[in-house]
């Protein structure tokens, strides 16, 4: 039996102890809603959905499809988190996250209350380091019109915030950067005072050479796949499309089951602090509660992986590194079982500030770039893709 019983309150304490477990592995069954047999899988336009031979005993295979990666489940693992498009859910109040904010209109106002939310941290594929926040500025203040310049905002470049509370060493210019061994305590309390969700599911930072790995890994797949075909068609009675009247292929897929597995690195998370260094005991077990919650959010009622693939859990199992890590082969308890109490571990953290707003002037944000033009972070800011239907993380 694992040593860690989910079920049980204050379990987290054992798994954040030194010589805890290194890993814990959840897995959920899930089934088609409404006892329909087909389900839609991850896949992109004209390679369409991943199914592979798994080997089995006996030299025999077993068909297995992709149904969500790592990257796709970290995307819905994040969506489980907004309340609507721009607020957190109401179990999260408190959390840190980073808004990047813009001008109601192009042109700057000085009364612009700045409530124009373009993206967050928990919506942006890059998370902490994607270019709308890294680009936008911090520390505000109205710099009038004058001869030489029109009115605007000025300020500091979150960029450089970062840079100066992580504690890097600046080699080159904008260039290339040195982290002492001792600095890495400084990234990790600095990340989690801004967006603790980045170390949950990984950051990157490019030009710094920062990169925080998953601490959470998860991936769906579906067993004794098949393919199913069928076509469709568009009809445009009047002829204003350039489209036509296509026909086109449209692939589900049938398997006897679906299983999604998700995997907590607590040595990694054990990693992020020791003694008076880095995370404290709370900090940790706050993003270690973050994990589970947003697992058991996911699974505790039907979730709509994407237009055809709406899907229920029958039941979950876990394990970690003192069992057989080839996981639990069938369910024993319900995501409602899983003990984790988010709202005491936020309050305990005694965050102060809230989310935090960069802003991003819509000058530059919404400025129409010509397709001969070299786009640059000032002009359009990156996006990190991964697949999901046409999906992101």
């Amino acid at each position: 039996m694992s040593t860690l019983n989910l079920m049980e309150q204050n379990w987290q304490e054992n798994a954040l102890t030194p010589d805890g477990p290194t890993c814990l592995v959840i897995r959920a069954w899930l089934e088609p809603i409404a006892g329909l047999d087909r389900f839609q899988p991850a896949g992109f336009p004209e390679i369409g959905h991943v199914i592979y031979d798994a080997p089995r005993e006996n030299r025999l295979t077993e068909k297995i499809c992709i149904v969500d990666s790592p990257a796709s489940m970290a995307n819905h693992l994040e969506a489980v988190c907004m309340d609507g498009p721009t607020g957190l859910h109401p179990n999260l109040s408190g959390l840190p996250y980073v808004r990047c904010v813009t001008d109601q209109r192009d042109s700057p106002s000085k009364n612009d209350p700045l409530n124009t939310l373009v993206c967050t941290t928990l919506t942006e594929g890059h998370r902490l380091a994607s270019d709308y926040f890294l680009d936008g500025l911090v520390n505000l203040q109205w710099i009038g019109e004058n001869k030489k310049i029109p009115a605007h905002r000025d300020g500091t470049l979150f960029r450089t915030r970062l840079r100066e509370e992580f504690g890097v060493r600046e080699v080159k210019k904008d260039k290339t950067y040195f982290i002492w061994p001792e600095t890495w305590w400084s990234i990790y309390r600095t990340l989690f005072t801004y967006d603790p969700n980045s170390l949950v599911h990984g950051v990157m930072f490019a030009k710094e050479q920062i990169k925080i790995s998953r601490m959470l890994t998860a991936h769906m797949e579906a067993f004794g796949a098949a393919r199913v075909g069928r076509s469709g068609v568009k009809f445009d009675r009047l002829g204003k499309t350039t489209s036509g009247q296509p026909i086109f292929a449209v692939d589900e897929e049938t398997a006897h089951t679906i299983v999604a597995t998700f995997i907590l690195d607590l040595a990694l998370l054990r990693s992020y602090g020791r003694d008076d260094n880095g995370l404290n005991v709370g900090q940790k077990q706050l993003l270690l509660d973050l994990a589970i919650w947003k697992i058991k959010r996911l699974l505790q009622s039907p979730f709509r992986f994407r237009t055809g693939c709406q899907l229920i859990c029958s039941g979950i199992a876990w394990c970690d590194d003192t069992d057989n890590l080839k996981g639990p082969s069938s369910p024993s308890s319900m995501p409602s079982d899983l003990s984790v109490a988010i709202e005491t571990s936020i309050k305990a953290c005694t965050f102060t500030d809230g989310p935090v707003n960069v802003y991003y002037p819509a000058a530059k944000l919404f400025k129409a770039v010509d397709n001969n033009e070299a786009v640059t972070p000032a002009t359009e800011a990156t996006h990190e893709s991964e697949e999901e239907n046409t999906e992101v993380d």
